[in-house]
């Protein structure tokens, strides 16, 4: 899909924004700009990683997800939580309460996105044993991440691992149990991921390196909590459905989960997408040639800590830390163990359509006019005081250059040329009254 015209969860409500500069400072890939007292996303920028809806005092960035309303869309419909899930449940010692949960929610089924991830994980430990790939690889779990490459770092896309994210994975697995156990088409079934960040909306929607998602909406962990927690209070001990993942696929939730589950030691783990940011320059600039794979979360505590998460991230992450540990006494076999051969050849787990880069950064698609335009940015960038202060409505003194010679703003915008300018007038005419005189 061109990425001009590609959907995102992330949303502006211009009726709550006041025109403050939290969101452009903070946004990653200066996706936003002030104009005339609003915030605006620059559509082909975003990457829908949800920093501004962390940020913004006023609410006025919203993610659009799916409500449960939309079940009736299906004759049949299936819940896929997220790992990151059952960390929202402080004391909880058993994932079978939350999958009961889910089905008296209203769901046929529910099939544990953790066991997507068992799979992923086998895949990607036998796609390390490839010699020829380039190093490190990247994970290509975090569709933020794999956005922010697109965007800032094209030429690290042939890193990145092509192995579907777990949520596809398990949508895959759900739909294809549930038909042969039901004897129904795989059209009448409706599959909702609970998610936790507004990414995986767009990658449903948008899907990263295949035609379409498997998956057919994102429910908000924040909308969908209110509702589990009085009903989680009352399952019984016989109600509770048994999970199927092992510990590894639970331990996805958090950063280095993922690393742990392919037992690779020559990795790297990375949350917080500024972190992940400094990181992939490292590798840009070949310092980190000597790593085998890079685990990048674009959230602070990997999945624990989105954006459309309840609880606090380190409480979460904590809580995820005791279920792993009570999911390892009970069984301690690991995805290499658990999943087989045949069931990785069963389904399609590699990316089939290109992952191509952005381009939004591009001054020009004509290689001599970036150039010209380059050089006039160096031009305007000498001129600019360097403060970065965002009161200009872009985020940095470069970028505000940036918009000038693409046309979106004027030099005069700059509150600190402009002072300069009307200072310069005030002493001009003070020596023309003088003169005058």
């Amino acid at each position: 899909m061109d990425v001009r015209t590609r959907y995102h969860s992330v949303r502006l409500d211009k009726e709550l924004c006041k025109g403050c500069t939290n969101c452009l400072m903070h946004c990653p890939t200066e996706a936003i700009r002030v104009r005339k007292g609003r915030a605006h996303i620059l559509d082909e920028r975003c990457i829908d990683c949800g920093e501004c809806i962390r940020i913004c005092d006023y609410h006025a960035k919203v993610a659009i997800t799916d409500s449960l309303k939309e079940l009736k869309r299906f004759r049949y419909t299936i819940a896929l939580p997220a790992p990151s899930l059952y960390g929202q449940f402080r004391g909880l010692t058993d994932v079978g309460v939350v999958l009961a949960a889910l089905k008296r929610l209203g769901f046929d089924d529910v099939f544990e996105v953790a066991r997507g991830a068992d799979v992923v994980s086998r895949a990607i430990t036998e796609k390390l044993r490839e010699p020829s790939l380039p190093r490190p690889l990247i994970s290509s779990a975090c569709p933020t991440v794999v956005r922010l490459i697109q965007v800032r770092f094209p030429d690290l896309i042939p890193h990145i691992v092509d192995v579907r994210q777990p949520m596809e994975v398990a949508a895959q697995m759900a739909r294809d149990e549930f038909c042969r156990a039901h004897g129904c088409q795989p059209e009448e079934v409706g599959i909702f991921f609970i998610t936790p960040c507004p990414a995986k909306m767009t990658a449903i929607t948008s899907p990263l390196g295949q035609e379409k998602s498997a998956v057919d909406g994102a429910i908000s962990m924040m909308e969908i909590y209110g509702q589990l927690r009085p009903l989680i209070n009352k399952i019984q001990n016989e109600d509770r459905l048994g999970g199927t993942s092992t510990s590894y696929g639970i331990g996805w939730a958090t950063s280095s989960g993922e690393t742990r589950s392919i037992f690779q030691e020559n990795a790297l783990c990375v949350d917080g997408i500024q972190n992940c940011i400094r990181v992939l320059e490292e590798i840009e600039n070949n310092k980190l040639s000597d790593l085998t794979f890079f685990e990048g979360n674009a959230c602070t505590g990997g999945c624990v800590g989105g954006p459309l998460t309840f609880e606090n991230n380190y409480v979460a992450k904590n809580s995820i830390r005791k279920l792993v540990a009570v999911a390892k006494a009970r069984n301690d076999s690991t995805p290499q163990q658990s999943v087989t051969a045949a069931e990785l050849n069963k389904y399609p787990l590699r990316l089939n359509v290109p992952l191509v880069p952005n381009g939004a950064m591009k001054l020009d698609e004509n290689i001599t006019v970036a150039m010209q335009k380059l050089q006039r940015m160096n031009e305007i960038i000498a001129e600019l005081p360097g403060y970065d202060c965002g009161s200009c409505g872009s985020p940095t003194c470069r970028s505000f250059a940036e918009d000038i010679v693409l046309g979106f703003a004027n030099e005069m915008e700059c509150i600190h040329k402009m002072r300069d300018k009307l200072q310069t007038m005030a002493e001009q005419m003070v020596e023309l009254a003088q003169t005058r005189r």
